[in-house]
């Protein structure tokens, strides 16, 4: 699995535009064969700035909408006009597990908190 991270800082008064590029990409975006998901946060120590997370099965699919026209074209117009700056970054993910899919937990992560998750999970206090 591939995550793309991109952080954008758009300018004030395009920030509305970048917001419908991302609304006009989406049903684009779904397309893609190896599209997992994508959600936007917006930074609290940098008000403004934006940090758009989506996940990918392989490089091949990053790729594929990598060159959409489309995501092409979005591309042009954030460098010319939309942002102020920006950084991407693009990774393998090592792992990826959490609290009731546990699979990929590394073994000392699984003995040090399985247990007592499970022992949580059945307290009958929570009944």
């Amino acid at each position: 699995m591939i995550a793309v991270i991109f952080e954008v800082l758009p300018h004030a008064q395009h920030r509305d535009a970048y917001f419908a590029i991302a609304k006009d990409l989406r049903p684009i975006l779904e397309t893609i064969d190896g599209f997992i998901s994508i959600e936007r946060f917006e930074s609290m120590a940098e008000p403004g700035k934006v940090l758009s997370l989506s996940f990918w099965r392989d490089e091949q699919a990053v790729m594929a909408w990598r060159n959409i026209g489309e995501h092409r074209m979005a591309q042009h117009e954030g460098r010319t006009k939309i942002f102020k700056d920006y950084r991407l970054r693009v990774a393998d993910v090592l792992r990826d597990y959490g609290m009731h899919q546990r699979t990929e937990t590394p073994i000392d992560s699984r003995n040090q908190h399985d247990g007592v998750l499970s022992s949580e999970n059945t307290d009958e206090s929570h009944e």
